[in-house]
């Protein structure tokens, strides 16, 4: 028991020291798992033999991941991804396995061995490049979808490739001793186990192994569609927050053992269990029960992975492995070059595409183990290739930084649509025309004024269009756009525009050429009201300010309040919130965050008292009226 304790300690210290750091640098969770594997493994020697053993055990985090992918994965959904999923993402994958398998075999390894290898090394990390494409805001960008869908295919090709790797298995030759015994090996030995294992195909005839199995993945699918909702019930009835967990885990254990039953991967009857399920309202009480699970477990495997990493190996053959490991790099990002350009990816987009997803990832160091399990790959090889996976991640950071600095000295490759030509003139000027631009347009048009829309997005504009309202396409910061919609003549301008450095800059010109111009500008949060009221602007809407208000007066009317009370309340709130702001402005120090600016923290304590103070005053003074 204590020993157990003590490994148990060993490893969750090592999770919880490591990711966080690796967080923290923007190298991701799965290296930070690695790298932790790696220090208690064979830096510290804190553990030895056993994580092989941790391993098999971590590797049902697969199973898992695998059933909360399948989750994710209506049939409409995936139908409607069809083109990039089959297209994009299939040729990656079947490139990419061909072209690694030629260079395996082209160092004298079996074709089966070289496939095992060609299709480990042809999955992109999944975990590292989603979240950096998230921290980077690239996922909504052509590229960042396309990678999406490509990352998408190869989680769903694990399934079939798992399927398919037993059947490469290496057949060993039987060794006879001196004495003319036979020598058993390890496969002989597994071979010898399984005979004793459970099976419901064990000694059945082609066709009663195709029947048990159908049958069985028919039971998946019944039992999916049919048995969850009662079952759902009959928990819901205990009342126990628990028992919801403990039947997420039995569908995803008892699928897995059914699977194996009728020889076929526990990843493939989760993930068909999975698809079956994403159409369920138990859906997401499943994702939150088994996510931790998912993440434990997946982060235990990558640990052992580290753990297991041959140091010595690597140090005696550092260069021939750092070499692999940046060919395959090479090889695949050069397959996603040429793959981007005939899907009509351009510019920043097909970098994005060809170096996000050149590495390996972590469902190789799966498909590996598995490998190895199953006799495909001989050990000492699988050593090498677990060492050139973790290498091509531990590079990852590295390609997109290369992106980084490829994107900003790149001009945009895509067809530069000239600006339209503004024949018109109004007392109104909207640059901008998102969801907030869109409701003043509306409103001001509405009441019988003309606006002039500006906008640099030609979709936004065109979509105006459709539902009949005018807009012009052009940079509304530049000052000949700016003259010809009649800045000059125009009573307001109303500063609506995504980007805060495009608005403070139209903001300070407007305002140089025009001091008596009425600048209305959106604003994000108070830091950016600061910077706008410094730049010029005369009136400074806060995106969210007007809904809280009215929100909180609501809650007002339902805990107690008269609605005259509420509204009186949301009143003072809303005035004192404008002193205040206009208050704090001059002592706002863009040089430093406002937490740390002692007379701006001091000034907006007496504020909140004063606040405070008004608002008792108005309720004394409105129990009076109402008395």
């Amino acid at each position: 028991m204590e020993g157990f304790l003590y490994q148990a300690s060993i490893y969750l210290a090592a999770a919880v020291i490591a990711v966080p750091i690796a967080a923290r640098l923007g190298l991701g969770s799965v290296l930070g798992y690695i790298a932790a594997g790696i220090i208690i493994g064979p830096v510290l020697g804190l553990v030895g033999a056993e994580t092989q053993d941790l391993q098999h055990f971590a590797e049902f985090g697969v199973v898992v991941m695998l059933f909360l992918i399948g989750l994710e994965l209506e049939p409409r959904a995936l139908w409607d991804m069809r083109n990039r999923l089959l297209g994009l993402g299939g040729l990656q994958v079947v490139l990419s396995t061909l072209a690694l398998m030629g260079i395996a075999m082209a160092y004298d390894q079996p074709w089966g061995v070289a496939l095992a290898i060609g299709l480990s090394l042809s999955l992109s990390s999944t975990a590292i490049v989603l979240q950096t494409l998230s921290e980077k805001g690239l996922m909504q960008t052509n590229g960042g979808r396309n990678v999406f869908s490509v990352l998408l295919a190869q989680d769903i090709a694990v399934i079939p490739m798992l399927a398919f790797l037993p059947l490469l298995v290496v057949t060993i030759p039987v060794q006879i001793a001196q004495d003319g015994s036979i020598i058993l090996t390890a496969g002989t030995h597994a071979a010898g186990d399984a005979h004793h294992s459970l099976s419901l195909v064990e000694g059945l005839p082609a066709w009663g192994v195709t029947l048990v199995t159908i049958g069985a993945i028919a039971a998946v699918i019944f039992a999916g569609v049919y048995l969850t909702r009662p079952l759902f019930r009959f928990i819901h009835a205990a009342r126990l927050r628990e028992m919801y967990t403990a039947l997420a885990l039995l569908i995803v254990v008892g699928i897995s053992f059914l699977m194996t039953l009728v020889g076929l991967s526990p990843a493939l009857g989760a993930f068909l269990a999975g698809v079956v399920l994403a159409n369920s309202e138990f859906r997401h009480e499943l994702e939150t029960d088994l996510e931790p699970f998912k993440g434990l477990l997946l982060g235990l495997f990558f640990i052992t992975v580290g753990a297991g990493i041959n140091f010595p190996l690597l140090f005696d053959n550092t260069p021939a492995i750092l070499s692999m490991a940046l060919l395959v790099i090479i090889v695949k990002g050069l397959i996603l070059f040429a793959l981007g350009w005939a899907f009509k990816l351009k510019g920043r987009d097909q970098w994005l595409f060809a170096l996000g997803l050149a590495q390996a990832g972590e469902f190789g160091f799966v498909l590996t183990s598995f490998s190895v399990q199953q006799n495909v790959i001989p050990l000492e090889i699988a050593e090498t290739l677990l060492l050139v996976i973790a290498l091509s991640m531990l590079i990852t950071p590295l390609l997109f930084i290369i992106y980084d600095i490829l994107s900003r000295r790149m001009e945009e490759q895509v067809e530069q649509l000239p600006d339209d030509e503004i024949d018109e003139e109004g007392p109104v000027i909207i640059a901008g025309i998102g969801r907030f631009g869109q409701i003043v347009n509306r409103l001001v048009q509405a009441n019988g004024f003309k606006t002039v829309v500006l906008d640099q997005d030609m979709e936004t504009i065109a979509v105006m269009r459709r539902f009949g309202y005018k807009g012009f396409l052009g940079d509304p910061t530049r000052p000949d756009i700016l003259r010809a919609a009649g800045i000059e003549n125009a009573k307001v301008l109303v500063v609506a525009m995504d980007s805060p450095e495009a608005a403070i800059k139209l903001v300070k010109y407007a305002r140089s050429i025009r001091p008596d111009l009425h600048i209305i500008a959106r604003a994000r949060d108070r830091t950016f009201v600061y910077r706008l009221f410094q730049a010029g602007a005369s009136d400074i809407v806060r995106e969210m300010f007007d809904s809280s208000l009215r929100a909180g007066r609501y809650v007002l009317e339902n805990v107690g309040l008269s609605e005259f009370e509420a509204a009186e309340a949301e009143r003072v709130f809303y005035h004192h919130d404008r002193k205040t702001i206009r208050q704090l402005a001059d002592l706002w120090d863009p040089s430093r965050p406002a937490s740390q600016n002692p007379a701006y923290v001091a000034r907006a304590k007496e504020l909140q008292k004063e606040l405070e103070t008004a608002i008792l005053s108005r309720s004394i003074s409105a129990k009076d009226t109402d008395g």
